[in-house]
Protein backbone atom coordinates (compact mmCIF):
# COMPACT_ATOMS: atom_id res chain seq x y z
CA UNK A 1 0.00 0.00 0.00
CA UNK A 2 1.55 3.46 -1.29
CA UNK A 3 1.61 5.93 1.88
CA UNK A 4 -0.63 8.83 1.02
CA UNK A 5 0.94 12.22 1.81
CA UNK A 6 -1.19 15.06 3.13
CA UNK A 7 -2.33 17.87 1.59
CA UNK A 8 -4.50 19.48 3.90
CA UNK A 9 -1.00 20.92 6.28
CA UNK A 10 -1.26 24.81 5.44
CA UNK A 11 2.07 26.16 3.43
CA UNK A 12 1.98 29.39 4.75
CA UNK A 13 2.45 30.04 8.05
CA UNK A 14 0.27 32.79 9.15
CA UNK A 15 2.64 32.93 12.08
CA UNK A 16 5.18 33.93 9.41
CA UNK A 17 7.42 30.94 8.47
CA UNK A 18 8.83 31.88 5.06
CA UNK A 19 7.08 29.81 2.62
CA UNK A 20 6.80 30.57 -1.55
CA UNK A 21 3.71 29.76 -3.42
CA UNK A 22 5.08 27.60 -6.31
CA UNK A 23 1.92 28.32 -9.01
CA UNK A 24 3.70 32.09 -8.84
CA UNK A 25 7.16 31.48 -9.29
CA UNK A 26 6.68 28.73 -11.93
CA UNK A 27 6.19 31.95 -14.29
CA UNK A 28 8.30 33.48 -16.25
CA UNK A 29 11.63 34.59 -13.99
CA UNK A 30 11.66 37.86 -15.60
CA UNK A 31 9.37 40.06 -14.09
CA UNK A 32 6.34 38.04 -12.85
CA UNK A 33 4.81 37.80 -9.51
CA UNK A 34 6.71 35.84 -7.37
CA UNK A 35 4.71 35.02 -3.88
CA UNK A 36 7.66 35.33 -0.91
CA UNK A 37 7.29 36.15 2.43
CA UNK A 38 10.46 37.70 4.54
CA UNK A 39 11.60 36.08 7.19
CA UNK A 40 13.74 36.73 10.65
CA UNK A 41 15.88 33.64 11.07
CA UNK A 42 17.98 32.02 14.30
CA UNK A 43 21.44 34.45 14.73
CA UNK A 44 24.69 32.95 13.61
CA UNK A 45 25.18 31.61 17.38
CA UNK A 46 22.12 29.01 17.22
CA UNK A 47 23.51 28.02 13.21
CA UNK A 48 26.53 26.88 14.33
CA UNK A 49 24.86 23.77 16.05
CA UNK A 50 22.54 23.09 13.22
CA UNK A 51 19.32 24.83 14.41
CA UNK A 52 16.67 25.43 12.27
CA UNK A 53 15.83 28.63 11.41
CA UNK A 54 13.12 30.25 13.56
CA UNK A 55 10.92 33.69 12.99
CA UNK A 56 11.99 36.49 15.42
CA UNK A 57 9.79 39.33 13.62
CA UNK A 58 6.13 38.62 11.91
CA UNK A 59 6.69 39.24 8.05
CA UNK A 60 3.85 41.12 6.40
CA UNK A 61 0.46 39.22 5.31
CA UNK A 62 -2.36 39.85 3.70
CA UNK A 63 -5.71 40.47 6.06
CA UNK A 64 -6.48 36.35 5.09
CA UNK A 65 -3.04 35.35 6.54
CA UNK A 66 -1.68 34.43 2.76
CA UNK A 67 2.48 35.99 1.82
CA UNK A 68 2.36 39.69 0.50
CA UNK A 69 3.27 38.96 -3.70
CA UNK A 70 6.53 40.39 -4.48
CA UNK A 71 8.63 40.17 -8.60
CA UNK A 72 11.35 38.43 -9.22
CA UNK A 73 13.56 41.07 -9.74
CA UNK A 74 14.36 41.28 -13.82
CA UNK A 75 18.39 41.51 -14.02
CA UNK A 76 19.85 42.31 -17.33
CA UNK A 77 23.58 41.77 -15.48
CA UNK A 78 22.39 38.67 -14.18
CA UNK A 79 21.19 38.09 -17.88
CA UNK A 80 24.30 38.55 -19.22
CA UNK A 81 27.27 37.20 -17.46
CA UNK A 82 25.10 33.55 -16.93
CA UNK A 83 24.62 33.97 -21.10
CA UNK A 84 28.27 34.38 -21.36
CA UNK A 85 28.57 31.72 -19.15
CA UNK A 86 26.96 29.77 -21.27
CA UNK A 87 28.35 30.40 -24.48
CA UNK A 88 32.11 29.70 -22.90
CA UNK A 89 31.03 26.23 -21.05
CA UNK A 90 28.78 25.14 -24.35
CA UNK A 91 25.95 24.34 -22.42
CA UNK A 92 22.86 25.57 -20.79
CA UNK A 93 22.18 26.71 -17.08
CA UNK A 94 19.22 26.90 -15.16
CA UNK A 95 19.26 29.19 -12.08
CA UNK A 96 16.96 30.57 -9.59
CA UNK A 97 18.26 32.55 -5.78
CA UNK A 98 15.70 33.81 -3.11
CA UNK A 99 16.37 36.09 -0.49
CA UNK A 100 14.19 34.82 2.08
CA UNK A 101 15.00 37.90 4.06
CA UNK A 102 14.02 40.60 1.72
CA UNK A 103 11.90 38.29 -0.70
CA UNK A 104 14.01 39.38 -3.60
CA UNK A 105 14.31 36.78 -6.31
CA UNK A 106 16.29 36.71 -9.26
CA UNK A 107 16.56 33.32 -11.70
CA UNK A 108 18.04 32.42 -15.14
CA UNK A 109 15.81 29.75 -16.94
CA UNK A 110 13.75 29.12 -14.42
CA UNK A 111 11.14 27.19 -15.73
CA UNK A 112 12.79 24.76 -18.06
CA UNK A 113 12.85 21.22 -17.55
CA UNK A 114 16.73 19.75 -15.90
CA UNK A 115 17.09 16.43 -14.92
CA UNK A 116 17.23 15.62 -10.99
CA UNK A 117 19.73 13.33 -10.53
CA UNK A 118 20.73 12.56 -7.48
CA UNK A 119 19.52 15.93 -5.89
CA UNK A 120 16.41 14.19 -5.60
CA UNK A 121 17.80 12.23 -2.02
CA UNK A 122 16.94 15.49 0.04
CA UNK A 123 13.49 15.57 -1.13
CA UNK A 124 13.30 11.93 -0.48
CA UNK A 125 14.43 11.65 2.69
CA UNK A 126 12.20 14.82 3.75
CA UNK A 127 9.03 12.32 2.24
CA UNK A 128 10.37 9.84 4.88
CA UNK A 129 10.89 11.98 7.55
CA UNK A 130 7.60 13.10 7.03
CA UNK A 131 5.84 9.98 6.68
CA UNK A 132 7.68 8.73 10.26
CA UNK A 133 6.28 12.06 11.88
CA UNK A 134 2.85 10.82 10.75
CA UNK A 135 1.68 7.16 10.43
CA UNK A 136 5.05 5.13 11.44
CA UNK A 137 6.42 6.70 14.72
CA UNK A 138 9.37 4.17 14.78
CA UNK A 139 10.06 4.24 11.15
CA UNK A 140 13.63 5.85 11.42
CA UNK A 141 14.99 3.32 13.53
CA UNK A 142 14.27 0.82 11.60
CA UNK A 143 17.05 -1.52 10.11
CA UNK A 144 16.98 -2.34 6.36
CA UNK A 145 18.42 -4.98 5.19
CA UNK A 146 19.60 -5.58 1.42
CA UNK A 147 20.99 -8.18 -1.07
CA UNK A 148 25.02 -7.74 -2.40
CA UNK A 149 23.64 -7.25 -6.05
CA UNK A 150 21.34 -4.34 -5.04
CA UNK A 151 25.16 -2.17 -3.92
CA UNK A 152 25.34 0.35 -6.80
CA UNK A 153 28.80 1.76 -8.19
CA UNK A 154 28.27 4.92 -5.82
CA UNK A 155 27.26 3.04 -2.76
CA UNK A 156 30.24 3.17 -0.44
CA UNK A 157 28.94 3.31 2.99
CA UNK A 158 25.71 0.81 2.26
CA UNK A 159 28.25 -1.39 0.78
CA UNK A 160 30.30 -1.06 4.39
CA UNK A 161 26.98 -2.76 6.08
CA UNK A 162 26.09 -5.33 3.64
CA UNK A 163 24.92 -8.05 6.23
CA UNK A 164 24.21 -6.03 9.31
CA UNK A 165 21.81 -2.96 7.23
CA UNK A 166 21.07 0.38 8.51
CA UNK A 167 18.54 2.14 10.27
CA UNK A 168 16.35 4.75 7.81
CA UNK A 169 17.66 7.62 9.57
CA UNK A 170 21.34 6.13 8.94
CA UNK A 171 20.34 5.96 5.15
CA UNK A 172 18.77 9.42 5.08
CA UNK A 173 22.41 10.96 6.15
CA UNK A 174 24.23 8.67 4.03
CA UNK A 175 22.09 9.61 0.81
CA UNK A 176 21.86 13.76 1.67
CA UNK A 177 25.67 13.67 2.49
CA UNK A 178 27.24 11.08 0.27
CA UNK A 179 24.97 10.73 -2.13
CA UNK A 180 24.63 6.69 -1.57
CA UNK A 181 22.66 5.16 -4.24
CA UNK A 182 21.45 2.47 -2.95
CA UNK A 183 20.56 4.55 0.09
CA UNK A 184 18.60 6.51 -1.84
CA UNK A 185 16.32 3.88 -3.56
CA UNK A 186 15.58 2.45 -0.35
CA UNK A 187 14.33 5.35 1.02
CA UNK A 188 12.42 5.62 -2.15
CA UNK A 189 11.03 1.70 -1.28
CA UNK A 190 9.46 3.07 1.57
CA UNK A 191 7.56 5.93 -0.03
CA UNK A 192 6.13 4.27 -2.62
CA UNK A 193 8.96 4.66 -4.78
CA UNK A 194 9.84 6.98 -7.50
CA UNK A 195 5.50 7.80 -7.95
CA UNK A 196 5.13 8.31 -4.19
CA UNK A 197 8.21 11.20 -4.46
CA UNK A 198 5.87 12.38 -7.27
CA UNK A 199 3.03 12.43 -5.00
CA UNK A 200 5.25 14.15 -2.42
CA UNK A 201 6.17 17.32 -4.81
CA UNK A 202 2.48 17.71 -5.57
CA UNK A 203 1.36 17.74 -1.57
CA UNK A 204 4.31 20.49 -1.50
CA UNK A 205 2.25 22.19 -3.98
CA UNK A 206 4.68 21.25 -6.45
CA UNK A 207 3.29 21.06 -9.80
CA UNK A 208 6.18 20.47 -12.07
CA UNK A 209 9.00 17.86 -10.17
CA UNK A 210 8.55 13.98 -10.77
CA UNK A 211 10.34 11.00 -10.84
CA UNK A 212 10.15 8.11 -12.71
CA UNK A 213 13.01 5.74 -12.28
CA UNK A 214 15.53 4.13 -9.11
CA UNK A 215 19.05 5.14 -9.69
CA UNK A 216 21.02 4.31 -11.61
CA UNK A 217 18.26 4.41 -14.53
CA UNK A 218 16.75 7.91 -13.41
CA UNK A 219 20.68 9.68 -14.78
CA UNK A 220 20.20 8.35 -18.44
CA UNK A 221 18.93 11.60 -19.22
CA UNK A 222 18.91 13.85 -23.23
CA UNK A 223 17.56 16.71 -24.12
CA UNK A 224 13.95 17.34 -23.95
CA UNK A 225 12.99 14.28 -21.80
CA UNK A 226 10.63 15.09 -18.89
CA UNK A 227 11.08 12.21 -16.83
CA UNK A 228 12.92 12.21 -13.75
CA UNK A 229 13.10 16.03 -14.19
CA UNK A 230 12.60 19.33 -12.65
CA UNK A 231 12.81 23.12 -12.78
CA UNK A 232 15.10 25.33 -10.76
CA UNK A 233 12.27 27.06 -9.63
CA UNK A 234 10.27 24.41 -8.66
CA UNK A 235 13.12 22.44 -6.78
CA UNK A 236 13.89 26.04 -5.23
CA UNK A 237 10.22 26.14 -3.95
CA UNK A 238 10.01 22.63 -2.69
CA UNK A 239 13.54 23.18 -0.63
CA UNK A 240 12.31 26.49 0.81
CA UNK A 241 9.19 24.61 2.05
CA UNK A 242 11.28 21.87 3.76
CA UNK A 243 14.11 24.17 5.21
CA UNK A 244 11.91 27.20 6.56
CA UNK A 245 8.24 26.33 5.67
CA UNK A 246 6.15 24.58 7.56
CA UNK A 247 6.19 21.32 5.28
CA UNK A 248 7.93 19.35 7.75
CA UNK A 249 7.69 19.34 11.74
CA UNK A 250 10.50 22.06 13.38
CA UNK A 251 12.54 18.89 14.85
CA UNK A 252 12.68 17.32 11.07
CA UNK A 253 13.46 20.28 9.31
CA UNK A 254 16.57 20.73 11.99
CA UNK A 255 17.13 16.74 10.94
CA UNK A 256 17.21 17.72 7.31
CA UNK A 257 19.01 20.92 7.84
CA UNK A 258 21.97 19.05 9.84
CA UNK A 259 22.26 16.40 6.70
CA UNK A 260 22.29 18.90 3.72
CA UNK A 261 25.20 21.21 6.55
CA UNK A 262 27.04 17.82 6.75
CA UNK A 263 27.19 17.10 2.65
CA UNK A 264 30.38 16.44 1.35
CA UNK A 265 30.11 15.96 -2.62
CA UNK A 266 28.87 20.03 -3.02
CA UNK A 267 32.86 21.59 -1.89
CA UNK A 268 33.18 22.53 -5.55
CA UNK A 269 29.65 23.72 -6.37
CA UNK A 270 27.53 26.12 -5.06
CA UNK A 271 29.49 26.32 -1.96
CA UNK A 272 33.20 27.22 -4.12
CA UNK A 273 31.14 30.04 -4.79
CA UNK A 274 30.27 31.60 -1.84
CA UNK A 275 32.11 33.40 0.88
CA UNK A 276 34.08 30.65 3.31
CA UNK A 277 32.06 32.69 6.11
CA UNK A 278 28.58 31.60 5.21
CA UNK A 279 26.55 29.21 6.25
CA UNK A 280 25.44 26.22 3.46
CA UNK A 281 23.51 23.01 3.42
CA UNK A 282 23.47 21.78 -0.19
CA UNK A 283 22.88 18.40 -2.06
CA UNK A 284 24.41 17.41 -5.22
CA UNK A 285 23.25 15.63 -8.67
CA UNK A 286 25.51 14.26 -11.52
CA UNK A 287 24.87 12.73 -14.66
CA UNK A 288 27.72 12.83 -15.73
CA UNK A 289 29.58 12.63 -19.40
CA UNK A 290 27.12 9.98 -20.42
CA UNK A 291 24.59 11.95 -19.51
CA UNK A 292 25.23 15.36 -21.40
CA UNK A 293 27.37 16.51 -18.69
CA UNK A 294 24.66 17.09 -16.54
CA UNK A 295 25.17 18.53 -12.91
CA UNK A 296 23.36 20.37 -10.58
CA UNK A 297 23.41 21.75 -6.58
CA UNK A 298 20.89 23.39 -4.21
CA UNK A 299 21.36 24.81 -1.04
CA UNK A 300 20.33 27.03 2.15
CA UNK A 301 22.64 29.32 2.52
CA UNK A 302 23.14 31.93 5.49
CA UNK A 303 25.25 34.75 4.87
CA UNK A 304 27.19 35.98 8.03
CA UNK A 305 25.27 39.24 10.35
CA UNK A 306 22.09 37.85 8.63
CA UNK A 307 18.76 36.29 10.37
CA UNK A 308 17.59 34.49 7.25
CA UNK A 309 18.93 32.41 4.78
CA UNK A 310 18.98 32.51 0.81
CA UNK A 311 17.72 29.22 -1.51
CA UNK A 312 19.82 28.30 -4.69
CA UNK A 313 19.18 26.32 -7.24
CA UNK A 314 21.01 25.72 -10.08
CA UNK A 315 20.89 23.10 -12.94
CA UNK A 316 23.43 22.17 -15.91
CA UNK A 317 23.99 20.48 -19.03
CA UNK A 318 25.96 20.66 -22.26
CA UNK A 319 25.34 20.90 -25.26
CA UNK A 320 26.79 17.85 -26.78
CA UNK A 321 26.92 14.35 -25.09
CA UNK A 322 29.78 12.97 -23.77
CA UNK A 323 31.59 15.72 -22.08
CA UNK A 324 32.27 15.64 -18.45
CA UNK A 325 30.20 17.99 -15.89
CA UNK A 326 31.92 21.15 -15.30
CA UNK A 327 31.31 22.19 -11.03
CA UNK A 328 33.10 25.82 -11.98
CA UNK A 329 30.12 26.68 -13.63
CA UNK A 330 27.97 25.74 -10.94
CA UNK A 331 30.21 28.14 -8.73
CA UNK A 332 30.69 30.72 -10.78
CA UNK A 333 26.50 31.08 -11.56
CA UNK A 334 26.41 30.87 -7.54
CA UNK A 335 28.34 34.27 -6.97
CA UNK A 336 26.44 35.96 -10.16
CA UNK A 337 23.25 35.46 -8.37
CA UNK A 338 24.40 36.29 -4.93
CA UNK A 339 25.57 39.65 -6.58
CA UNK A 340 22.13 39.73 -8.13
CA UNK A 341 21.01 39.72 -4.65
CA UNK A 342 23.43 42.17 -3.28
CA UNK A 343 24.62 40.28 -0.74
CA UNK A 344 28.30 39.91 -2.37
Amino acid sequence: MRFQFRRDIPLQSRLGVAVMTMSCLLASACGTSATVTPTGAAPPAARTSGAVPAQTTPPPVAQDGSAVPIRITPDADLRRKLRALEASYKGRVGAVAIDLGTGKAVGYRANERFPFNSMFKAYACAAVLRKARDTDPGLLGRVQRWKPSEVLPNSAETREHTGTGMTLAQLCRAAVTKSDGLAGNLLLKQIGGPAGLTEYFRSLGDPESRLDRYEPHLTRWKPGEKRDTSTPAAAAGSLSRLTVGDALDARDRKRLIGWLRGAVTGYERIRAGLPKDWTIGDKTGTGGSGNYGTANDIAIAWPPRSSAPIIISIFTNRSTNGVAADEKVIASTATALARALGRL
